[in-house]
């Protein structure tokens, strides 16, 4: 915004509010204006009209007694038709945002336990968003959109999950480990067992062509004796 010669200029994507002796007077939008700073006119200030981001840090407790921190992405912007009030009312629209993010994710949070935290994760967001702007419409300001974009369990809560995850990890590997041992085993038998069998049947055709040929040899020896006696 610039003032020379009595007429200001406001840049593009911002508003600027006009008073007249101290008191409002009208909003300028972007543009070059005539002030005649004689009359008691002034430019008080300006406001974006550009969408907003402010991230929120907040630290909780779950249902479960772990701590974890949430960090919510609020989007957010003034009225075109509310200037007035988002300029007058707040002193610090962020500081204001961020005190009901904070009360309505402690107040959320506590009823969940952690693996419902990540699960409604969602429904988290959708709760910021219908309290933020049901309250701050009346400060003349939009919310956009809210996001959850990151929860984190507290350091000493991660560490305890990491050793859990590891400890189910190895005690899978055993798991396989095991199995593949007791397949092996079964194996090895199975083929013990084929093995045994088949020097069985060995034995056994063996033993049927000895007792074959003793067969034969008594026959034929049977057979000469008869042929000499005849």
């Amino acid at each position: 915004m610039g003032q020379s010669l009595g007429c200001v200029q406001v840049k593009q994507s911002n508003v600027a509010v006009r008073e007249q002796f101290g008191k409002f007077d009208g909003v300028l939008e972007p543009g070059l204006h005539c002030m005649p700073w004689c009359f008691g006119y002034k430019v008080a200030g300006e406001l974006t009209l550009r969408v907003r981001q402010l991230q929120v840090h907040c630290e909780s407790k779950t249902k479960d007694n772990m701590f974890v921190k949430v960090v919510a992405s609020i989007h957010y912007r003034p009225f075109p038709d509310k200037i007035p009030d988002a300029f007058y009312k707040l002193l610090n629209a962020d500081s204001q945002i961020r005190a009901y993010v904070f009360d309505v994710i402690r107040e959320t949070v506590p009823k969940l336990e952690l693996d419902t935290v990540f699960e409604q994760k969602s429904d988290i967001a959708k709760a910021v968003q219908k309290e933020l702007a049901k309250a701050m419409y009346d400060y003349g300001f939009e919310i956009v959109q809210t996001l959850i974009v990151d929860i984190a369990p507290h350091i000493v809560v991660m560490n305890a999950m990491h050793e859990i995850n590891a400890a189910a990890r190895k005690r899978l590997v055993a798991e396989e480990k095991g199995e593949e041992e007791k397949i092996l085993k079964i194996k090895r038998a199975e083929g013990e067992a084929e093995s045994r069998h088949l020097v069985g049947l060995g034995i056994a055709r063996q033993s049927q062509a000895i007792i074959g040929g003793l067969k034969d040899s008594v026959l034929d020896c049977f057979t000469e004796i008869m042929l000499k006696r005849g």
